[in-house]
């Protein structure tokens, strides 16, 4: 039997003019492999680590979904050790200088640090189609800019791909099991153009009748200008609201646990609104802003 830790989520970011909210469910999977290449459910735990601080004092942030560990080490444990990297005393390999850094440099680095001193040394010799996928998003504002910037990272089965998403606009941006937020913001299922197939519609039509449905039905529940803190109630109610959806649906309830929360913004940095602790806190004050 071999064993896979999946991240199977709700992970999504809000940005609007103030700033950017990160927002994930807690649940990871174990999955298992037999010999006939077969995948099941093995568990299903509702505490795992998908939102990270990536250094204390700026304000950059990260999200994960897909692939829960590297070897023996969670990606909580790994976005941990990069962290400790920028956060190093200056000079030191990695280390952001705090009047200099730039977003884009940023998220090479987490690159350079997941994928080529991590992931690749996991997986030599595994082909690309069987590699496992590993969702990171790094999140952050540039030193002395105004907007924040948001850079996706997807390794593993497809070639990768480090990209700059919801540039010069705002908005909602999910990853993980989407389906409920699609019914919710775009107005209807993914299974959609399936299921326009199905009846009959020409597959050459397809395409044009659902751009034109998102332009109908679509529901615009972010506006640039809105409040950070109205952004976090929309977070919220949108995991919250997949996590009840995949609960009530056929198969396994592999979205859950706790929500956890968190914001970026300019002049606070990054800030935890709703975090799950595993210790008590009277007891650990070193460990508050962990």
């Amino acid at each position: 039997m071999c064993e896979i830790v999946g991240v199977m989520t709700i992970a999504l970011a809000i940005k609007v003019d103030d700033g950017v909210v990160l927002a994930a469910d807690s649940a990871t999977t174990m999955l298992q492999t037999d010999s006939s290449g077969a995948v099941s459910v093995m568990n299903i735990y509702n505490n795992a680590n998908k939102l990270f601080n990536l250094h204390k004092g700026l304000p950059i942030g990260a999200l994960t979904w897909g692939l829960g560990n590297i070897g023996p080490a969670s990606i909580s444990t790994l976005a941990k050790d990069l962290r400790k990297r920028f956060d190093g005393p200056a000079g030191s390999p990695g280390a952001l200088d705090a009047s200099s850094y730039d977003m884009e440099t940023v998220s090479q680095n987490v690159q350079q640090f997941l994928e080529t001193e991590k992931y690749d040394p996991a997986f030599v010799g595994v082909q690309q189609p069987d590699r496992p996928y590993l969702g990171f998003l790094t999140v952050g504002y540039s030193s002395g800019a105004d907007s924040p910037q948001l850079f996706e990272l997807s390794l593993g089965a497809t070639p990768t791909v480090r990209q700059e998403v919801l540039k010069d606009d705002t908005g909602v941006i999910w990853w993980g099991q989407p389906e409920a937020i699609s019914r919710i913001l775009n107005g209807f299922s993914l299974d959609t153009p399936q299921a326009l197939l199905n009846i009959g519609m020409d597959a050459a039509s397809v395409d044009p009748v659902m751009r034109g449905l998102r332009q109908q039905v679509s529901a615009q529940l972010t506006q640039s200008a809105m409040p950070i803190k109205d952004a976090i109630d929309l977070a919220e109610f949108l995991v919250y609201a997949t996590v009840q959806f995949v609960r009530f649906a056929p198969g396994n309830p592999t979205v859950g646990g706790p929500i956890e929360i968190a914001t970026v913004t300019k002049h606070e940095g990054f800030k935890w609104v709703a975090r799950k602790h595993y210790y008590d806190r009277k007891l650990n004050p070193a460990h508050l802003g962990s």
